[in-house]
């Protein structure tokens, strides 16, 4: 996709509908947007407001600003921000985005303009920055991962290890950058983990328990191996997917020979301290997947600013 300087579109009229097109359960995403504000506000419905504010801003003072992108990066987060202009400021707001989730954007580029109350904008600022930004870190992150292995038919996939309550969202931004999510949670999916294997007694066990299981769902199965040896014996039980844990570059190689070889419709991810530099040799060994838990954990917030337009601080009549 790409960013086109004349898209403007106001989100906040259809903003149930873009979160439900981006994977997002709305009811869930409101439910976010009003916790996060409470926080800032002080207790579940915001007694105590903002005080800066309220002692120094008119009451019908109206502000019109941009949300701008202050360095080279990749978008995710707008039906979020969408949803949290909507359900604060209410229809007199006038919120309109300039790109799409996805797109790169320059240093100066604007993502999305909003005009509003002038208490209702500062009361947002912080809180939405704070997710805007950190989406678009996650999604700039997971594109430069992608970039990394491209040609080489290897996909990036995230991981379990998210910000407490964020998964969804940083799952969603994940998805912006051009990877792929791996389970949602411990309901969605099974991965056998080292733990599992020495408590099952072995690869081989635990592999047969859950595939015997008439509870399993359809769910997908991933069992964790450290060394050939545990490769060829989760072949020997079906594995469906294998993640190849700390695998040297020649292991990994010769552990996509052999399951080429036996199951060749067997999943293969390499997992395991994997860096930036390292990722296109990762990807070059054959390996259909790179489980990076750096894009969620570790990425740093895009520096996104909210500028408030030239002249456009003012009283009453900005609300047309």
């Amino acid at each position: 996709m790409s960013a086109s300087s004349d898209q403007t579109r106001p989100e906040h009229t259809s903003t149930r509908a873009a979160l439900v097109g981006a994977g997002l359960d709305p009811d869930q995403v409101l439910s976010l947007v009003r916790a996060t504000l409470a926080e800032d506000l002080g207790g579940t419905g915001g007694e105590r407001g903002d005080l800066t504010s309220a002692l120094t801003v008119p009451e019908d003072a109206w502000l019109d600003v941009r949300y701008v992108a202050r360095q080279a990066g990749t978008v995710a987060g707008l039906p979020v921000l969408a949803a949290m202009v909507e359900d604060t400021l209410g229809p007199e707001a006038r919120l309109v985005t300039h790109v799409e989730d996805g797109v790169r954007v320059g240093p100066g580029e604007a993502l999305a303009s909003l005009g509003a109350p002038a208490r209702g904008v500062l009361l947002l600022e912080r809180t939405s920055l704070n997710l805007l930004g950190h989406l678009c870190g996650v999604a700039t992150a997971t594109a430069a991962w992608v970039a990394a292995v491209e040609g080489t038919g290897a996909r990036v996939r995230d991981t379990r290890k998210t910000v407490p309550l964020l998964r969804a969202l940083e799952k969603y931004a994940v998805r912006c950058g051009g990877g792929v999510n791996h389970r949602t949670g411990l309901f969605d999916g099974v991965l056998i983990k080292d733990n599992h294997v020495v408590a099952a007694g072995g690869v081989g066990p635990a592999l047969d328990a859950v595939l015997a299981s008439p509870d399993l769902g359809g769910v997908p199965v991933q069992v964790e191996v450290d060394d050939l040896d545990q490769l060829d014996e989760a072949l020997d039980h079906g594995a469906p997917q294998v993640l190849l844990d700390n695998f040297a570059l020649a292991d990994l190689r010769e552990a996509v020979r052999r399951t080429r070889l036996r199951a060749p419709a067997t999943l293969l991810e390499a997992s395991g301290g994997l860096t930036l530099d390292v990722a296109r040799d990762v990807a070059a060994t054959g390996v259909d997947l790179l489980a990076v838990g750096g894009l969620t954990h570790s990425a740093p917030a895009l520096d996104i600013g909210l500028d408030v337009a030239p002249a456009a601080a003012r009283s009453g009549g900005g609300r047309a």
